[in-house]
């Protein structure tokens, strides 16, 4: 059984992080960001979400092998509904792992006008009614969403339409994806 790599951000450091960035307005969080600690937020988080992702597919492990789940006939579904629970949270666990070594590998790089928004860039977003909303284009981990002072950031791959529509764009650019039918645009504020 392989272990699991250490979380790397310690409480002490994100309440020191968190301080100096709460005083930022949340359009202006990114300026401010340091997307390193941003990094080591996620990597505690995942680490976190792993080690309750463990104990439910123990749990539903022990549920699915325990004698009492035998099937005594054709409808008693128990055991098979648990090994079916267990097998869901074993491959949520293997996600995680992935997504924790895409984290621990990504070389975090500051925003570059001629590559455009690119893997690691954080990006502050206004919808047409003047919403905005501040992401981070991680290799993994979509929908996460971490507290970074006054802002929420929520974490988008490329594989997600808005994180593919934002590769390579810049600060001014807008991008217009389709959600449920629904077509939204969205400007590019700021980068970083």
């Amino acid at each position: 059984m392989t272990r699991d790599p250490e979380p790397l951000f310690h409480p002490v450091d994100r309440r020191t992080w968190c301080s100096l960035i709460c005083r930022q307005k949340p359009e202006n969080i990114l300026r401010y960001m340091d997307k390193q600690h941003l990094l080591y937020l996620i990597i505690d988080r995942l680490h976190a979400n792993l080690q309750r992702a463990i104990e439910a597919a123990k749990a539903a492990h022990e549920t699915a092998t325990h004698e009492e789940n035998i099937a005594e006939n054709k409808y008693d579904t128990l055991g098979l509904e648990a090994a079916y629970l267990a097998a869901g949270h074993s491959k949520r666990v293997d996600d995680i792992r992935h997504a924790l070594q895409a984290y621990h590998t990504l070389i975090v790089r500051p925003y570059d006008p001629a590559q455009g928004v690119q893997l690691s860039a954080g990006v502050t977003l206004a919808s047409e009614d003047g919403h905005k909303q501040v992401f981070f284009l991680g290799p993994a981990a979509a929908g996460l969403k971490l507290k970074s002072g006054a802002a929420e950031v929520m974490v988008i791959t490329p594989k997600a339409p808005l994180g593919h529509a934002l590769l390579g764009k810049q600060i001014g650019d807008e991008v217009q994806i389709e959600i449920n039918g629904i077509s939204q645009t969205f400007e590019i504020l700021q980068v970083s």
